[in-house]
């Protein structure tokens, strides 16, 4: 199977050299011989081919006029959309159907997307492995014997395993980009509140962010575009001369796996090639601060699962059960605190950012683990693989500033690893010139290996 571009597919549509029928028709039944890697919950046939077939007519008459049209796509379980079951991975929600689209599906839908259908999760975004209870774990298309990251684990392996040309997730402490380096795409997490959050089972409304995963930047500048309004490919720019970037001193550099670390370092030294200026920075996170995603998160939570809790508790899998029982402990106090320093670390990583145009970092500490581990050890520590895997990436989901997983290399593992650049407030555009930048210069031998899990499954 050959899997195109965005671009490459709306040329095609507008040359008549294939229609948006026969490309959706090509996705669906590539979905349904793929389903032991079981990234979808609910496949939507009809739906997607009689949109394939709205957009077919709009291109033979001259009027397909959305960014996306003819695009197959897929949501995460926890975005609404109208009609369309909507469990957010859990037992409690198994029958939802909601009656309206989420903001986000709205957007896309009015720009031509078509909906292929909705994505396993970990059950209520509440997990980073997407070993989900009740619909199975998903597989990472890597290795099918390891996790593809969560919570947007669906997401992540639907796009690597070509189930999709993209796909949306949502992010509270890493779900976008967790998802991202584990399964070896791209996935970014946008600046709070930059795409709304409506028609969402959220976590966290302080902690929830909304974004897309695809397979290469110019598809993520476009569906970004569909989904904001905003004008990103005009930042598809290869020359990254003179960009400042932070090399972190401290906290992102800690604790890290060799085969992690070695191709990190590899990473800086392929910007810095390409002209821009490495940093030394400091920054102004500790381990203490991020045990305040956790405050926020549960507690507030347990604020959106509340009768839930009372009445359906032991309806919740083991591991997100644990969580909701602990958030009637966290005390009002607490929770204020934890938003008080939540605002002064989004002020001082803006105050970093005037000294430097981004940060980068490894997306996570380490590359995925097989599917069930719960520990994981790294230089003689052991950690529980949750804490491990959201350590870096949760940083930005506390401050809210954009921040983005671009693959740098597999591991001896033969895992990919993925490379973090985060940015101020609303400067998305930044992080797409630098990950194109660095994609075209780098990544194209990384690409082929990747077309090559086509194939395998």
């Amino acid at each position: 199977m050959e899997i195109v571009s965005i671009l490459s597919l709306i040329e095609g549509y507008r040359k008549k050299e294939f229609s948006p029928v026969e490309i959706t028709k090509m996705y669906v039944d590539r979905i349904h011989q793929c389903q032991d890697s079981n990234a979808y919950i609910t496949v939507t046939d009809e739906i997607a081919l009689n949109q394939a077939e709205i957009a077919e007519k709009k291109y033979c008459t001259n009027e397909a006029t959305g960014i996306l049209e003819g695009i197959p796509l897929s949501y995460k379980d926890n975005l609404y959309t109208k009609g369309i079951r909507t469990t957010s991975g859990s037992k409690i929600d198994e029958d939802f159907i909601p009656k309206e689209d989420a903001h986000v599906v709205n957007n896309l839908q009015r720009e031509g997307a078509i909906q292929l259908g909705k994505v396993n999760m970990h059950e209520f975004a509440f997990g980073i492995t997407s070993n989900n209870p009740f619909y199975g774990p998903v597989k990472n298309p890597w290795n099918k014997a390891y996790s593809p990251g969560g919570s947007s684990g669906g997401s992540g392996a639907a796009v690597a395993a070509g189930l999709g040309v993209a796909s949306i997730g949502t992010d509270t402490a890493g779900s976008i980009r967790i998802p991202a380096t584990s399964c070896g795409v791209i996935g970014l997490k946008p600046t709070h509140g930059l795409i709304q959050a409506g028609g969402v089972k959220h976590i966290s409304w302080t902690l929830d962010h909304i974004g897309p995963l695809t397979r290469t930047m110019d598809d993520l500048a476009i569906v970004l575009e569909a989904m904001t309004g905003k004008q990103y490919t005009t930042s598809l720019k290869e020359d990254i001369r003179g960009l400042r970037i932070g090399v972190p001193k401290n906290y992102f550099n800690e604790g890290i796996e060799e085969n992690t670390a070695r191709l990190y370092q590899k990473a800086l030294q392929d910007l810095e090639s390409l002209g821009a200026i490495l940093i030394d920075i400091d920054i102004p996170f500790s381990p203490d601060d991020l045990a305040l995603s956790f405050g926020i998160g549960i507690a507030e939570a347990g604020f959106v699962h509340e009768e839930s809790i009372v009445s359906a508790l032991d309806s919740f899998g083991v591991d997100v059960k644990a969580s909701l029982e602990h958030s009637h402990a966290i005390t009002a106090l607490d929770y204020i605190k934890a938003l008080k320093r939540k605002e002064q670390l989004t002020e001082q990583f803006e105050q970093l950012f005037e000294q430097v145009d981004m940060l980068a970092t490894p997306t996570t500490p380490i590359t995925p683990q097989k599917i069930g581990e719960e520990m994981v050890e790294i230089n003689g520590v052991m950690d529980s693989v949750f804490n491990t895997m959201i350590r870096i990436p949760a940083v930005f989901d506390l401050t809210g500033q954009p921040a983005i997983s671009i693959p740098c290399g597999l591991a001896d593992n033969g895992l990919p690893v993925g490379l973090q650049l985060a940015a101020a407030n609303h400067n998305e555009r930044i992080l797409i010139h630098a990950g194109y930048a660095y994609e075209q210069a780098f990544l194209k031998s990384f690409y082929e290996k990747r077309n090559g899990l086509l194939e395998k499954t």
